[in-house]
Protein backbone atom coordinates (compact mmCIF):
# COMPACT_ATOMS: atom_id res chain seq x y z
CA UNK A 1 0.00 0.00 0.00
CA UNK A 2 1.28 3.46 -0.90
CA UNK A 3 2.25 5.52 2.10
CA UNK A 4 -0.02 8.58 2.51
CA UNK A 5 1.58 11.95 1.96
CA UNK A 6 1.88 14.13 5.03
CA UNK A 7 2.12 17.90 4.71
CA UNK A 8 4.25 19.55 7.36
CA UNK A 9 3.16 23.01 8.35
CA UNK A 10 5.06 25.65 10.22
CA UNK A 11 4.92 24.92 13.91
CA UNK A 12 4.66 21.14 13.53
CA UNK A 13 7.03 19.07 15.64
CA UNK A 14 9.35 17.49 13.10
CA UNK A 15 11.67 14.62 13.81
CA UNK A 16 15.10 14.46 12.25
CA UNK A 17 13.93 11.72 9.88
CA UNK A 18 11.20 14.01 8.53
CA UNK A 19 13.60 16.89 7.93
CA UNK A 20 15.02 15.24 4.83
CA UNK A 21 11.64 14.90 3.10
CA UNK A 22 10.03 17.50 0.87
CA UNK A 23 6.81 17.47 -1.13
CA UNK A 24 6.29 18.88 -4.60
CA UNK A 25 2.76 20.24 -4.84
CA UNK A 26 2.64 21.28 -8.51
CA UNK A 27 1.18 24.62 -9.57
CA UNK A 28 -0.48 26.34 -6.58
CA UNK A 29 -3.98 27.57 -7.35
CA UNK A 30 -4.33 25.35 -10.41
CA UNK A 31 -4.41 21.93 -8.71
CA UNK A 32 -7.85 21.16 -10.18
CA UNK A 33 -6.48 21.73 -13.68
CA UNK A 34 -3.31 19.63 -13.38
CA UNK A 35 -4.65 16.89 -15.65
CA UNK A 36 -5.49 19.38 -18.39
CA UNK A 37 -2.21 21.26 -17.97
CA UNK A 38 -0.33 17.98 -18.32
CA UNK A 39 -1.57 17.56 -21.92
CA UNK A 40 0.47 20.43 -23.46
CA UNK A 41 3.36 19.67 -21.08
CA UNK A 42 3.44 16.03 -22.18
CA UNK A 43 3.16 17.02 -25.85
CA UNK A 44 6.07 19.47 -25.57
CA UNK A 45 8.14 16.87 -23.69
CA UNK A 46 7.50 14.28 -26.42
CA UNK A 47 8.45 16.75 -29.17
CA UNK A 48 11.63 17.64 -27.26
CA UNK A 49 12.66 14.00 -26.91
CA UNK A 50 11.97 13.18 -30.56
CA UNK A 51 13.53 16.38 -31.90
CA UNK A 52 16.73 16.35 -29.86
CA UNK A 53 17.08 12.58 -30.17
CA UNK A 54 16.82 12.87 -33.96
CA UNK A 55 19.41 15.68 -34.01
CA UNK A 56 21.85 13.64 -31.95
CA UNK A 57 21.36 10.55 -34.13
CA UNK A 58 21.76 12.46 -37.41
CA UNK A 59 24.86 14.39 -36.35
CA UNK A 60 26.45 11.31 -34.78
CA UNK A 61 25.91 8.99 -37.76
CA UNK A 62 26.54 11.39 -40.67
CA UNK A 63 30.26 11.96 -41.21
CA UNK A 64 29.60 15.06 -43.35
CA UNK A 65 28.18 16.80 -40.27
CA UNK A 66 31.29 16.32 -38.14
CA UNK A 67 32.13 20.03 -38.28
CA UNK A 68 32.48 22.62 -35.49
CA UNK A 69 29.04 24.14 -36.05
CA UNK A 70 27.33 20.75 -35.82
CA UNK A 71 29.51 19.73 -32.87
CA UNK A 72 28.14 22.71 -30.94
CA UNK A 73 24.64 21.77 -32.09
CA UNK A 74 25.27 18.25 -30.78
CA UNK A 75 26.19 19.75 -27.39
CA UNK A 76 23.07 21.94 -27.45
CA UNK A 77 20.78 18.98 -28.21
CA UNK A 78 22.43 16.90 -25.48
CA UNK A 79 21.94 19.67 -22.91
CA UNK A 80 18.30 20.14 -23.93
CA UNK A 81 17.70 16.41 -23.62
CA UNK A 82 19.17 16.34 -20.09
CA UNK A 83 17.14 19.39 -19.04
CA UNK A 84 13.93 17.77 -20.28
CA UNK A 85 14.65 14.43 -18.60
CA UNK A 86 15.72 16.10 -15.33
CA UNK A 87 12.42 17.88 -14.71
CA UNK A 88 9.58 16.76 -16.96
CA UNK A 89 9.04 13.11 -15.81
CA UNK A 90 8.64 14.30 -12.22
CA UNK A 91 6.47 17.26 -13.23
CA UNK A 92 4.10 14.98 -15.14
CA UNK A 93 4.03 12.57 -12.18
CA UNK A 94 2.91 15.43 -9.91
CA UNK A 95 0.22 16.42 -12.41
CA UNK A 96 -1.10 12.88 -12.79
CA UNK A 97 -0.65 11.40 -9.30
CA UNK A 98 -0.70 14.39 -7.00
CA UNK A 99 1.98 15.77 -4.63
CA UNK A 100 5.13 13.64 -4.57
CA UNK A 101 7.63 13.29 -1.76
CA UNK A 102 11.32 13.82 -2.42
CA UNK A 103 14.40 13.48 -0.24
CA UNK A 104 16.58 16.52 0.33
CA UNK A 105 19.48 14.80 -1.50
CA UNK A 106 17.34 14.06 -4.56
CA UNK A 107 15.95 17.60 -4.51
CA UNK A 108 19.39 19.22 -4.35
CA UNK A 109 20.70 16.90 -7.07
CA UNK A 110 17.86 17.86 -9.39
CA UNK A 111 18.43 21.55 -8.62
CA UNK A 112 22.15 21.24 -9.31
CA UNK A 113 21.58 19.47 -12.65
CA UNK A 114 18.92 21.77 -14.03
CA UNK A 115 20.74 25.00 -13.11
CA UNK A 116 24.14 23.66 -14.22
CA UNK A 117 22.86 22.55 -17.61
CA UNK A 118 21.04 25.85 -18.09
CA UNK A 119 24.37 27.64 -17.55
CA UNK A 120 26.02 25.20 -19.96
CA UNK A 121 23.41 25.96 -22.62
CA UNK A 122 24.20 29.66 -22.32
CA UNK A 123 27.91 28.89 -22.76
CA UNK A 124 27.25 26.72 -25.84
CA UNK A 125 25.19 29.51 -27.41
CA UNK A 126 28.16 31.82 -26.82
CA UNK A 127 30.49 29.28 -28.45
CA UNK A 128 28.13 29.08 -31.44
CA UNK A 129 28.28 32.89 -31.74
CA UNK A 130 32.08 32.63 -31.86
CA UNK A 131 31.72 29.95 -34.56
CA UNK A 132 29.56 32.29 -36.68
CA UNK A 133 31.97 35.18 -36.07
CA UNK A 134 34.96 33.22 -37.34
CA UNK A 135 33.00 31.75 -40.29
CA UNK A 136 31.88 35.19 -41.52
CA UNK A 137 34.64 37.56 -40.40
CA UNK A 138 37.63 35.22 -40.91
CA UNK A 139 36.45 32.52 -43.35
CA UNK A 140 39.95 31.66 -44.60
CA UNK A 141 41.12 30.92 -41.04
CA UNK A 142 38.00 28.97 -40.02
CA UNK A 143 39.55 25.48 -40.23
CA UNK A 144 42.78 26.53 -38.52
CA UNK A 145 41.07 28.42 -35.69
CA UNK A 146 38.12 26.15 -34.93
CA UNK A 147 39.90 22.83 -34.64
CA UNK A 148 38.40 19.71 -33.07
CA UNK A 149 40.59 20.16 -29.99
CA UNK A 150 39.35 23.74 -29.51
CA UNK A 151 35.72 22.61 -29.79
CA UNK A 152 36.36 19.98 -27.10
CA UNK A 153 38.10 22.54 -24.88
CA UNK A 154 35.19 24.97 -25.23
CA UNK A 155 32.76 22.19 -24.27
CA UNK A 156 34.85 21.27 -21.24
CA UNK A 157 35.15 24.94 -20.25
CA UNK A 158 31.35 25.26 -20.36
CA UNK A 159 31.03 22.18 -18.13
CA UNK A 160 33.68 23.33 -15.62
CA UNK A 161 32.17 26.83 -15.35
CA UNK A 162 28.67 25.47 -14.75
CA UNK A 163 29.82 23.01 -12.08
CA UNK A 164 32.02 25.60 -10.34
CA UNK A 165 29.23 28.17 -10.20
CA UNK A 166 26.53 25.75 -9.02
CA UNK A 167 28.49 23.56 -6.61
CA UNK A 168 28.22 25.96 -3.62
CA UNK A 169 24.40 26.00 -3.74
CA UNK A 170 23.55 22.41 -2.73
CA UNK A 171 26.15 22.49 0.06
CA UNK A 172 24.83 25.76 1.47
CA UNK A 173 21.21 24.59 1.23
CA UNK A 174 22.02 21.31 2.97
CA UNK A 175 23.27 23.22 6.01
CA UNK A 176 20.08 25.28 6.38
CA UNK A 177 17.39 24.25 8.89
CA UNK A 178 13.96 23.61 7.39
CA UNK A 179 11.47 24.01 10.23
CA UNK A 180 8.73 25.59 8.14
CA UNK A 181 6.40 23.83 5.72
CA UNK A 182 8.17 21.13 3.71
CA UNK A 183 5.78 21.58 0.81
CA UNK A 184 7.55 23.06 -2.21
CA UNK A 185 4.93 24.97 -4.23
CA UNK A 186 6.52 23.95 -7.51
CA UNK A 187 6.73 21.13 -10.05
CA UNK A 188 10.45 20.57 -9.43
CA UNK A 189 13.15 21.65 -6.97
CA UNK A 190 13.84 25.21 -8.04
CA UNK A 191 16.47 27.10 -6.05
CA UNK A 192 14.43 29.99 -4.64
CA UNK A 193 11.41 27.76 -3.96
CA UNK A 194 13.58 25.69 -1.60
CA UNK A 195 15.32 28.72 -0.07
CA UNK A 196 11.96 30.15 1.03
CA UNK A 197 11.33 27.08 3.21
CA UNK A 198 14.42 27.67 5.34
CA UNK A 199 14.00 29.19 8.80
CA UNK A 200 17.41 30.89 8.86
CA UNK A 201 19.17 33.79 7.19
CA UNK A 202 19.40 33.08 3.46
CA UNK A 203 21.23 36.22 2.32
CA UNK A 204 24.05 34.17 0.83
CA UNK A 205 21.68 32.08 -1.29
CA UNK A 206 19.65 35.11 -2.39
CA UNK A 207 22.64 37.20 -3.39
CA UNK A 208 24.60 34.31 -4.85
CA UNK A 209 21.66 33.34 -7.08
CA UNK A 210 21.33 36.92 -8.36
CA UNK A 211 25.09 37.30 -8.91
CA UNK A 212 25.34 34.03 -10.86
CA UNK A 213 22.34 34.94 -13.02
CA UNK A 214 23.72 38.40 -13.79
CA UNK A 215 27.22 37.04 -14.36
CA UNK A 216 26.14 34.29 -16.75
CA UNK A 217 23.42 36.13 -18.66
CA UNK A 218 25.24 39.47 -18.62
CA UNK A 219 28.64 38.20 -19.75
CA UNK A 220 27.38 35.67 -22.27
CA UNK A 221 24.86 38.04 -23.84
CA UNK A 222 27.49 40.78 -23.86
CA UNK A 223 30.00 38.66 -25.79
CA UNK A 224 27.26 37.35 -28.10
CA UNK A 225 26.23 40.95 -28.85
CA UNK A 226 29.87 41.89 -29.50
CA UNK A 227 30.25 38.96 -31.91
CA UNK A 228 27.14 39.95 -33.84
CA UNK A 229 28.19 43.61 -33.95
CA UNK A 230 31.37 42.51 -35.72
CA UNK A 231 29.40 40.08 -37.91
CA UNK A 232 26.95 42.82 -38.90
CA UNK A 233 29.80 45.18 -39.80
CA UNK A 234 31.42 42.51 -41.97
CA UNK A 235 28.14 41.55 -43.66
CA UNK A 236 27.31 45.18 -44.51
CA UNK A 237 30.74 45.61 -46.09
CA UNK A 238 30.03 42.88 -48.64
CA UNK A 239 29.57 44.08 -52.20
CA UNK A 240 26.19 42.67 -53.18
CA UNK A 241 22.84 42.21 -51.43
CA UNK A 242 22.90 38.55 -52.39
CA UNK A 243 26.20 38.02 -50.58
CA UNK A 244 24.89 39.89 -47.54
CA UNK A 245 21.72 37.82 -47.34
CA UNK A 246 23.65 34.58 -47.82
CA UNK A 247 26.15 35.44 -45.08
CA UNK A 248 23.54 36.64 -42.62
CA UNK A 249 21.29 33.67 -43.47
CA UNK A 250 23.82 31.35 -41.83
CA UNK A 251 23.17 33.15 -38.52
CA UNK A 252 19.36 33.02 -38.52
CA UNK A 253 19.12 29.66 -36.74
CA UNK A 254 21.51 30.76 -34.02
CA UNK A 255 19.76 34.10 -33.52
CA UNK A 256 16.42 32.29 -33.14
CA UNK A 257 17.99 29.90 -30.60
CA UNK A 258 19.32 32.89 -28.63
CA UNK A 259 15.87 34.51 -28.51
CA UNK A 260 14.21 31.22 -27.57
CA UNK A 261 16.62 30.67 -24.67
CA UNK A 262 17.22 34.14 -23.22
CA UNK A 263 13.76 35.69 -23.59
CA UNK A 264 11.99 33.26 -21.17
CA UNK A 265 14.98 33.39 -18.77
CA UNK A 266 14.99 37.20 -18.59
CA UNK A 267 11.19 37.42 -18.43
CA UNK A 268 10.97 34.79 -15.67
CA UNK A 269 13.76 36.46 -13.70
CA UNK A 270 12.12 39.90 -13.90
CA UNK A 271 8.73 38.58 -12.83
CA UNK A 272 10.32 36.48 -10.08
CA UNK A 273 12.32 39.37 -8.60
CA UNK A 274 9.93 42.27 -9.07
CA UNK A 275 6.47 40.84 -9.78
CA UNK A 276 5.29 40.77 -6.16
CA UNK A 277 1.66 41.25 -7.17
CA UNK A 278 1.75 38.52 -9.82
CA UNK A 279 -0.18 35.36 -8.90
CA UNK A 280 2.07 32.48 -7.73
CA UNK A 281 0.92 30.19 -10.54
CA UNK A 282 2.25 32.71 -13.09
CA UNK A 283 5.72 32.40 -11.54
CA UNK A 284 5.55 28.59 -11.72
CA UNK A 285 4.27 28.54 -15.29
CA UNK A 286 7.04 30.91 -16.40
CA UNK A 287 9.67 28.81 -14.61
CA UNK A 288 8.40 25.73 -16.45
CA UNK A 289 8.19 27.64 -19.71
CA UNK A 290 11.88 28.53 -19.81
CA UNK A 291 12.79 24.88 -19.24
CA UNK A 292 10.22 23.52 -21.71
CA UNK A 293 10.37 25.96 -24.60
CA UNK A 294 14.06 25.89 -25.72
CA UNK A 295 14.36 22.04 -25.82
CA UNK A 296 11.23 21.90 -27.97
CA UNK A 297 12.08 24.81 -30.29
CA UNK A 298 15.80 24.30 -30.94
CA UNK A 299 15.39 21.08 -33.01
CA UNK A 300 12.53 22.71 -34.95
CA UNK A 301 14.59 25.85 -35.63
CA UNK A 302 17.65 23.96 -36.83
CA UNK A 303 15.54 21.39 -38.67
CA UNK A 304 13.77 24.12 -40.65
CA UNK A 305 16.58 26.66 -41.11
CA UNK A 306 19.65 24.43 -41.61
CA UNK A 307 19.68 22.81 -45.05
CA UNK A 308 21.97 19.90 -44.11
CA UNK A 309 19.87 18.96 -41.06
CA UNK A 310 16.61 19.37 -42.98
CA UNK A 311 17.78 17.06 -45.76
CA UNK A 312 19.03 14.40 -43.31
CA UNK A 313 15.74 14.47 -41.37
CA UNK A 314 13.76 14.12 -44.60
CA UNK A 315 15.86 11.16 -45.73
CA UNK A 316 15.69 9.58 -42.27
CA UNK A 317 11.90 9.61 -42.05
CA UNK A 318 11.43 8.94 -45.77
CA UNK A 319 13.56 5.81 -45.46
CA UNK A 320 11.65 4.62 -42.40
CA UNK A 321 8.31 5.06 -44.17
CA UNK A 322 9.19 2.29 -46.63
Amino acid sequence: MERPHVYYAAGDNLTLSNLSLFFLSGIPGLENFHTWISIPFCSIFTISLLGNGSLLYIIRTDATLHKPMFSFLFMLASIDLVLSLTTMPQTLTVFWLGPREMTLTACLTQMFLLHSFSIMESAVLLAMAFDRYVAICHPLRYNTLLTSSLVVKLGLAALVRAVALMLPLPFSLRKLPYCRSHVIPHCYCEHMAVVRLACAHTRFNNFYGIIVALLVVGLDLGFISLSYAKILRTVLSLASKEEQLKAFGTCISHLCAILVFYTPVVLSSIVHRFGHRVAPYIHILLANFYLLFPPMMNPIIYGVKTKQIRERIFHLFHRKSF
